[in-house]
């Protein structure tokens, strides 16, 4: 069971918080009596969510933090603590889409890919994972994709391929974690009306955005089911349920799932 069946009190830093799946969660964590940190790259937007959360009676805050940017995020934890003290939970959600046929994406646009989706997760991990090892208790929240689970499209390989990789992050941090008292959650959503699309880069001809046959997500349902994932110290976070049985399709026969899911696309 996990160390933090009562949030009141605790200290939450939610990065990506200003708008979205972020948003959404740093907002009901607040109505369980956390004291949220809104960190976002859009200063004005994590201060209207902290606004927010404080309007409904919460303490919280709003910080301005480039997740691509060591520095900032090390101020990101000076900020938490000058506020609130050490932080309990920290949810690291971010991501940018980079879209285009393969041969298309440059090289550049691959990097900045990988440092916002997957290195931002990484600083995070580095900054913030010492005091919770410190004091024996907290939880890590990596938000990665269904995208990171299965490919279910080819328009798009940095974002499924750095979502796949914090997957693989989340899961080795929760080998070696959980022993130690630091539950960690790898969240997979599926479709959710986020504002995703104004961080979407195209390169070469315009294709247009696949996404999975899957019901869309309001950031606040999205956000309950973060808050109850931390509280029963789950690991696997899926939005849609149904997306289980895909993937036990493609473990039992990845040939035959491959097959399928090219003739989806119109290729076979």
């Amino acid at each position: 069971m996990s160390p933090l069946r009562d949030l009141r009190g605790r200290v939450v830093v939610v990065t990506g918080g200003g708008s979205g799946i972020g948003r959404g969660t740093g907002l009901a964590f607040a109505r369980r009596g956390a004291r949220v940190v809104f960190a976002d790259v859009n200063a004005t937007r994590a201060d209207d969510a902290a606004r927010e959360a404080v309007a409904a009676g919460a303490e919280a805050i709003g910080v301005a933090c480039d997740v691509g940017l060591d520095d900032d995020v090390v101020a990101l934890q000076a900020a938490t603590e000058a506020a609130f003290g050490p932080a309990d939970v920290v949810m690291s959600n971010v991501g940018v889409l980079s879209i285009g046929k393969p041969e298309s994406i440059p090289v550049a646009e691959w990097a900045r890919v990988v440092n916002v989706n997957l290195l931002s997760a990484v600083r995070m991990v580095h900054t913030f994972l010492p005091g919770l090892l410190a004091r024996g208790e907290g939880h890590l929240v990596i938000t990665a994709s269904t995208a990171g689970l299965m490919a279910y499209s080819f328009d798009r390989l940095p974002y499924g391929a750095t979502k796949a990789a914090l997957v693989s992050l989340a899961e080795g941090l929760a080998l070696g974690l959980r022993p130690q008292g630091i539950g960690v959650t790898c969240l997979c959503p599926g479709p959710v009306a986020t504002n995703i699309v104004e961080q979407v880069t195209v390169s070469g001809e315009p294709v247009p955005i696949r996404a999975p046959a899957l019901e869309v997500l309001t950031p606040e349902a999205v956000g309950e089911m973060v808050v109850e994932a931390v509280l029963a110290d789950r690991f696997l976070l899926l939005t849609h349920p149904e997306v289980q049985a895909q993937l036990v399709a493609r473990a039992t026969d990845p040939e035959a799932f491959l097959a399928a899911k090219i003739a989806e696309l119109g290729g076979g």
